[in-house]
């Protein structure tokens, strides 16, 4: 018989606590040397439910595909089709959203309406107004119009091609974002009308009302201030989008721009990026069911945003029932934002190139979320413009590819019944069944 008291006992290999993980403890060590909450940019980071949990059902016997390339499948859209006398056309249902001079260098702002024109989309102007690089090079150009009225003034309302009234975004629906003082320079201070190098944080609600109501008593003002002719949008976070959704179009929005949790380049508490708001695929089904329950699908335009990536991310929204998408992270990735090139210069920051979110700090080595003029020269306008042309031509013909795949000549033709579910989580968020299955999780008779 073995004697296993003899045997020496073989060692257990230490375990790490789920709940106490290493991002976590560096979290309460960081909070305890500083006495401060963590501020940054670049959206949730968090594990959520996303497009990529969904697949589309090809064409092949029961559906007809179109041939390749020489079938054609249209892209246009037309947003602001409700009262405005001048509705935006687009050639493709991807925009550029709205992120602010002050977060972003002027040469990043030219890139952004050099890339969107010769692509055959818009831009947004974000937070701290209109700036000449922006207006000059974007052809069709949205207005934001935010709580804190940074930079707004009825001169530059006229000179847009739409107004963005906002009241709330995916990375912090109910909060309002932070410009840190390195950030503030002359020309951000003048434009803001607030002092140089002082940390600045923007409202969580405007001034001037405090409801639907008001809303709609706002609405009616820009309009009349623009003679009627630009589309309003509303922008909202993913907080309830049935409700929010209903109320913006009693209040006479032409369009709904509804932002998820994976959105975000603005800087805010990484607690409330976190732990507030919806993943984008949950709020895209609750904010169609609304616009089908007002009779408005279509006639209100849907703009989805927050974490789309690719051609196929913008399909997959289509087919649940946007109209369009917008996109930021990604567009700054395409002008050349956390480029491993210069990996040695975000590590020097503490980061790496991938990783890279404090954008708030100024000190980015690409150029474009900065206000330091050495920095801001290493971004050509022309270059980057180039390739975010390139970026959104590619997103264009990836979507463009799957919806031929489904046997859909416009890309507005995709629906849900070309979708299916991988997670039970994704089925019932989208409302489309899980894959090999008929069932949709929290659907009547299941």
């Amino acid at each position: 018989m073995d004697d296993f008291s003899t045997k020496a006992t073989p060692p257990t290999t230490p375990r790490k606590s789920w709940t106490f993980s290493d991002d976590v403890n560096s979290d309460i060590r960081r909070a305890a040397a500083t006495g401060i909450y963590d501020i940054r940019g670049g959206g949730a980071k968090r594990r959520v439910p996303h497009f990529d949990d969904l697949l589309f059902l090809g064409a092949s016997i029961s559906r007809y595909p179109l041939e390749g390339y020489r079938e054609k499948c249209d892209t246009r859209v037309t947003l602001g089709t409700r009262f405005a006398k001048k509705p935006i056309e687009l050639d493709i249902p991807i925009t550029i959203a709205g992120m602010s001079f002050g977060a972003l260098s002027g040469p990043a702002k030219e890139a952004l309406g050099r890339g969107a024109t010769a692509a055959g989309t818009s831009t947004t102007t974000g937070d701290g107004g209109m700036t000449e690089e922006e207006r000059g090079h974007s052809k069709k150009l949205v207005y934001q119009y935010l709580p804190s009225r940074y930079g707004m003034n009825p001169d530059d309302l006229r000179r847009c091609d739409a107004i963005e009234i906002v009241v709330g975004q995916g990375a912090k629906p109910g909060g309002g974002g932070m410009l840190l003082g390195q950030k503030i320079s002359d020309r951000v201070a003048e434009m803001r009308n607030l002092p140089k190098g002082i940390d600045q944080r923007s409202a969580c609600r405007h001034p001037d009302w405090t409801g639907p109501d008001d809303l709609e008593i706002k609405i009616l003002e820009l309009r009349e201030i623009t003679n009627w002719e630009k589309p309003i949008y509303i922008k909202i976070g993913g907080a309830r989008p049935y409700f929010d959704t209903t109320l913006a179009i009693k209040a006479g929005a032409d369009v709904i721009v509804l932002d998820g949790m994976q959105g975000g380049t603005a800087a805010t508490q990484d607690v409330f990026i976190e732990n507030v708001g919806q993943p984008t695929l949950a709020c895209i089904r609750p904010a169609v069911q609304a616009l089908q329950d007002m009779g408005m699908h279509r006639q209100v335009q849907l703009v989805i945003s927050g974490g789309i990536r690719t051609g196929a991310d913008v399909a997959k929204a289509l087919a649940l029932g946007a109209d369009a998408v917008s996109i930021g992270t990604a567009a700054l990735i395409a002008l050349g934002d956390n480029d491993p090139r210069w990996e040695a210069e975000y590590n020097s920051l503490g980061t790496t190139a991938g990783a890279y979110d404090d954008w708030q700090e100024g000190r980015d080595p690409a150029g474009i979320t900065t206000q330091d003029p050495e920095l801001m020269a290493r971004l050509d306008p022309i270059a980057a413009g180039r390739r975010l042309r390139n970026y959104l031509n590619v997103m264009t013909l990836e979507a463009q590819t799957i919806a031929r795949a489904c046997g859909k000549n416009h890309l507005h033709n995709l629906e849900p019944e070309d979708l299916c579910a991988l997670t039970i989580e994704a089925a019932a968020m989208a409302g489309v069944p899980l894959a090999g299955t008929d069932w949709v999780p929290g659907a009547k008779g299941f």
